[in-house]
Parts: structure tokens; C-alpha cells; sequence
């Protein structure tokens, strides 16, 4: 408890930062909200006075710091303001497309770390072998293909010339397959490679030397005492990857029509709708500011030397 407690201490100030950086990103973006949302509305250019009254009724005038200290106020409460737009409140609009954006995070996220896992540690066991230079080459072409160029290299595959799965849109179980398939497949090498050198540097300490020496068999040596100590910047890289999953992926929702986080926030970045984009810029960092905690907490569970550390410190 008192390792949590100081964990979530510590994750205060990088919440309020990230509430800083958001709402002065979006102040200092050119372009005046007034104009912009008044001149799409009434579709013709707004009065002196229109824009006066928009600015005084949004709390536009106030100073900065007045400003940011209603809107962190609201946002500490779970209010991130009214979208310019729809009028919908933000939270409500990036919540009613969080489930779009799951719907192919998390079975991207299963492709993702359990292809990476497998590949990896065959790899890190099999070293120098023909599976182990094999995999660290389809590793580094992975690294290199932009996510955009797969989706279309899927689309082309799978859509164009067999048939069998839909370009684009959101509806039965075969929409989500090359969503995905494209984000799953994009980060899988970075996993994989790190699960092999993370295995292969633990398999060289002197704990495992001693259990092999024991006559331990090997795959209880590797389960139990290996992978484990190995998984541990594996789950910090993976969590990372879910998180960024889970807050939107701009490019592969934009190539399939799906209608999730990303594709509302840059819709809304076009539209100069700032209530947005700063609720966006805090949901997306309250998301990972939780996932670092989760990891911390999965930490104590992997590694008995964090447990002591944490009781030391107590």
C-alpha cells in the first residue's frame, strides 16, 4: 500500500503537466475558434458582435491562467468541456467511440504480444539457428513498413484479390480482421525482438546457470526462473503499445473508415474544435498515466526485488 500510495503521489504532477501542455498547445494553435465554428454555423462571415458574444459565452476572454484553471478544475472532475461542434459534451464524445476503438485494440494487442512472445522466446532458445536468423529478419522488415503501407498491402491481399474480407466500415465480425491485423502486425516485431535480447540476457545469469546445473529440466527452467525475470521491460513496452491502441490509431482508422478516437481527433484538429483536442490530449495521457501504474503494481507481482526495495523504503 505504501508503494501505491507513493506511485500515485508521483503520477499527480505528470497528470497536471499533461493538462498544461494540452491546454497551451491548443491556445497557441493559430486560428480563431470564434470565426471558425460561427462561420460554419451561420455560413456566411460573423458580425464583430457575434464573435464578442461567442468569446464571452466560452469563456474565451478570460486570461490564460484563469482559463486553464476552470478547464483543469472540470477536467480533474471528468468534465472536459462542450465540443464547439456538436455541443456534446468531450467526455461524452470520446467515450460513445472508445468502444470502435477497443473493438480492434484488443484483439490487435492478444495478435500483437502473443505472436511477439512465442517468436521470441524460439528465437532467444534457438539462437543462431535458421528460425532465429529468420525471425530477425521478418523482425526488421516489420520495422521498416509503415502501419499505412500494410493496411493497403492487406486491403490488396485479402479485399481486392481473394474477397473474402471488407475494405472498409464498421459492422460484422469481418470489419475489425484487417484493423487488427494491421496494428497487431505493425508492433510485433518491436515485442519480439525485445522478448528475444531480454531472454538471452537472462538466460546468461548465474541463477539460471545453477538451476540447469541442478538438473532442472529445461523447460522448467526457462518457465519459472527465466521468463519471468525476462518479461519485465516486455510488459512495460507492451503495456505502452496497449495504451496507444486504446487512445486511437490515427492512420489505420482513417484507411479503414472506422470510426474511433483517432479519426474523431483529427477530425476535430480541422475543425479548430480546441475543447476537443485538449480533452483528447488528457484522456489520451490519463490513459497511460494508468497504464504506468498498472505496470508498477504488475512489477511487484513479477519481481520480489521491487517487493523489498518498496518495504525498505517503507
Amino acid at each position: 500500500m505504501g508503494f501505491l500510495a507513493r506511485r500515485i503521489a508521483s503520477l499527480v504532477p505528470v497528470w497536471l503537466g499533461i493538462t498544461f501542455v494540452a491546454f497551451a498547445l491548443a491556445n497557441l494553435a493559430p486560428g480563431d475558434p470564434a470565426e471558425l465554428i460561427l462561420g460554419r454555423e451561420l455560413e456566411q462571415p460573423p458580425t464583430p458582435e457575434q464573435l464578442e458574444a461567442f468569446r464571452e459565452e466560452h469563456g474565451l476572454n478570460d486570461p490564460f491562467l484563469v482559463q486553464y484553471a476552470r478547464w483543469t478544475a472540470g477536467a480533474a472532475t471528468g468534465d472536459l468541456g462542450t465540443s464547439f461542434r456538436s455541443g456534446k459534451p468531450v467526455l461524452e464524445e470520446l467515450t460513445s467511440r472508445l468502444p470502435a476503438t477497443l473493438q480492434i485494440a484488443v484483439p490487435a494487442f492478444l495478435v500483437s504480444t502473443g505472436l511477439a512472445l512465442v517468436v521470441g522466446i524460439v528465437s532467444a532458445i534457438r539462437r543462431n539457428s535458421f528460425a532465429d536468423h529468420a525471425s530477425r529478419v521478418t523482425a526488421l522488415v516489420g520495422d521498416s513498413v509503415p502501419s499505412f503501407v500494410l493496411a493497403y498491402l492487406l486491403i490488396i491481399v485479402f479485399s481486392v484479390t481473394l474477397g473474402i474480407l471488407p475494405v472498409a466500415g464498421r459492422g460484422t465480425w469481418q470489419h475489425f480482421v484487417l484493423p487488427s491485423l494491421t496494428l497487431g502486425l505493425a508492433t510485433t516485431a518491436s515485442i519480439m525482438r525485445l522478448t528475444r535480447s531480454s531472454l538471452l540476457d537472462v538466460l546468461g545469469e548465474d541463477y539460471v546457470r545453477t538451476a540447469q546445473a541442478m538438473g532442472l529440466p529445461r523447460r522448467t527452467v526457462i518457465v519459472r526462473h527465466a521468463l519471468r525475470n525476462a518479461l519485465i521491460p516486455v510488459i512495460t513496452v507492451a503495456a505502452l503499445v496497449f495504451g496507444g491502441f486504446a487512445t486511437g490509431t490515427v492512420i489505420v482508422e482513417y484507411v479503414f473508415g472506422w470510426p474511433g478516437v483517432g479519426r474523431f481527433a483529427v477530425d476535430s484538429i480541422f475543425d479548430r474544435d480546441y475543447p476537443v483536442i485538449q480533452g483528447f490530449v488528457v484522456f489520451t495521457g490519463t490513459v497511460f498515466v494508468i497504464v504506468n501504474l498498472v505496470v508498477d503494481l504488475l512489477y511487484l507481482r513479477l519481481d520480489p526485488r521491487v517487493r523489498l526495495a518498496g518495504r525498505r523504503a517503507t
